[in-house]
């Protein structure tokens, strides 16, 4: 029996292991995230291919007996070099891996995970300060629904009967992970609470629903994106118990 395996995979995270080689993180659409060792110091063949944010067909030995696991071969299909041409790119790519490596892919449908990412990072690799910024709430607004912790936006979550209210402003009580109305929220008293108005909802329905290709057509303003911003990091602090630097970027 073979022990090694062909996979779809984007390279999260790499990171030096010993005098020279290294240890990748890769999402794979088979198996979820596996960590693997790439032998050969900086000039490796190898290593130059499983930089992060590279994908394509990886082959990894794997000896279940000693919990080890190499790269042995790299096809790359897409090297994404504009996103290691400009920082702003390069920090939303960094904060997409986190998110995926903190929450640990999902835990779920890894192909669709696998795509999400892919598709963003494609989207981040040409895109400027702005648009990156934009594409980052999206994919952690998105990441939340493929958790299954996103908040239903236009629906009070009390029994006050308010079945939508698309017209005024609602709190997201951070500490319960739940929306309420004006006439349900105390303001004054309550903490954890952020302000979403109507076009920051609307934002994230109609943007939710897109590919990340297409999220250039959909502009927000400083105070939406602020708003967007602040309930998309809270909802996933909530599930991690931190926040993750990497957004604050």
């Amino acid at each position: 029996m073979s022990r090694t395996a062909v996979y779809t995979a984007l390279v999260l995270r790499s990171r030096p292991s010993g005098e020279s080689n290294s240890e990748v993180f890769l999402l794979t659409a088979e198996e979820g995230i596996i960590r693997a060792t790439v032998f050969g110091g900086s000039r490796s063949k190898l290593r130059a291919h499983s930089a992060p944010y590279n994908s394509g067909q990886v082959w990894v030995y794997r000896d279940k007996a000693k919990e080890y696991a190499k790269l042995s071969d790299f096809d790359v299909q897409s090297w994404r070099p504009g996103l290691r041409e400009r920082y702003d790119r390069t920090m939303a790519a960094c904060a997409v891996a986190e998110t995926i490596l903190s929450t640990h892919a999902g835990g779920g449908d890894w192909s669709e995970a696998l795509h999400l990412a892919i598709s963003t990072l494609d989207a981040m690799e040409d895109a400027n300060e702005e648009l990156c910024e934009r594409l980052l709430i999206h994919f952690l607004w998105r990441w939340s629904g493929f958790l299954g912790i996103q908040p239903h936006i236009e629906t009070c979550a009390s029994a006050c009967d308010a079945d939508s209210i698309p017209n005024e402003p609602i709190w997201y009580n951070a500490s319960e992970g739940i929306v309420l109305c004006a006439d349900c929220v105390n303001v004054d008293i309550e903490t954890g609470l952020i302000k979403l108005n109507p076009g920051c909802r609307r934002w994230l329905t109609i943007a939710g629903e897109l590919d990340p290709s297409h999220l250039y057509r959909y502009s927000m303003d400083k105070k939406t994106f602020d708003e967007a911003k602040a309930l998309v990091t809270a909802v996933l602090a909530a599930t991690l118990g931190k926040r993750l630097a990497s957004w604050n970027w």
